[in-house]
């Protein structure tokens, strides 16, 4: 089965992070996480990482390196990462198990954090 793994990478994901990764001098991935903000009570972050967290999950996914904070891996958990390009816009988008209700406008989510048991247990069986 492999390392265990916060979140999924997709293909298109994987090559947007490539990409992001190539034009910027120093980058080693993106960090994926979560703020309080946005009419649903809170927004997807998705930042540059020069300089890696060891207490990030790290998930690689065909040469790309994506990262997820700590405080944001309980609201993570099971969450499939991917990137669109539609006319209305472009960007990383999130399919998440844990998220209950959404915004209109689709930039801010309710989330509500996965079982802590849970996380433990797929964590120590991706490490085994």
């Amino acid at each position: 089965m492999g390392r265990f793994q916060v979140i999924t990478v997709t293909n298109a994901a994987a090559s947007r992070v490539r990409e992001i990764v190539e034009t910027r001098d120093g980058a080693h991935g993106v960090r994926v996480g979560i703020k309080k903000g946005g009419c649903a009570g809170m927004e997807y972050t998705v930042d540059l990482v020069s300089e890696p967290d060891p207490k990030d999950d790290h998930v690689e996914h065909d040469g790309a390196h994506v990262y997820v904070a700590p405080e944001a891996a309980l609201f993570l958990l099971g969450t499939e990462m991917d990137f669109e390009v539609t006319r209305l816009r472009t960007g990383f988008t999130f399919k998440n198990p844990n998220q209950s209700s959404a915004c209109g406008c689709g930039e801010s989510v309710e989330l509500k954090p996965a079982d802590l048991k849970a996380l433990a247990e797929a964590r120590a069986a991706g490490a085994a």
